[in-house]
């Protein structure tokens, strides 16, 4: 035998029994973790209140002295009453002037009615209102895993990386970076 088919020799049993060596340790490591398949992030919609205020021109009635229209209604009462006096001569008068009186207290009642709806004021108010923003915020991981022949998904508050680490036969969830 020569010298370079020994060494040849050697090193292909080095290489032979490093790479069972290898496959041997991944064969154990598989039992000791899950293999992950799918990692989908989840996240939750957090909506955060705030007031959002404007100034708004608002038209206001002015204010009136006579909010019952009594001066209108007189004035009105005694205008019509002078006109149903003109008419008619004895009781004819006296119903025409009490008529007249009636109609034209009705009458000065809407006319100052009218007048004093015309009138209004504007004042500038601060109106508020609730508005809210979203903001989607991570809310932990759905994991997709293989553990042996079973496949199944679990939770996790972090993303796991390839596999999952197993204990006694259960997923270690805890972040192992968080473990004391």
């Amino acid at each position: 035998m020569n010298k370079s088919m020994i060494i040849g020799l050697v090193a292909g049993g080095v290489a032979v029994t490093a790479v069972g060596a290898f496959a041997g340790y991944q064969a154990m490591d598989q039992r000791n973790s899950a293999e992950v398949l799918n990692v989908e992030p989840l996240t939750r919609t957090v909506k955060t209140p705030r007031q959002v205020c404007s100034d708004e021109i608002v038209t206001h009635e002015a204010a009136t002295n006579d909010p019952k229209r009594v001066t209108g209604a007189i004035i009105g009462a005694v205008a019509g009453g002078v006109l149903g006096n003109q008419i008619g001569h004895g009781d004819g008068q006296t119903v025409a002037t009490v008529a007249g009186a009636a109609a034209g207290g009705y009458a000065g009642s809407k006319v100052q009615k009218h007048m004093q709806e015309g009138k209004t004021t504007q004042t500038v108010e601060q109106r508020c209102r609730t508005v809210y923003d979203s903001v989607e915020k991570p809310d932990g991981y759905q994991v997709r895993y293989l553990l042996g022949d079973q496949e199944g998904t679990v939770r996790m508050d972090h993303a796991p990386g390839r596999t999952i680490p197993v204990e006694n036969g259960q997923l270690v969830l805890a972040d192992r970076g968080s473990r004391e």
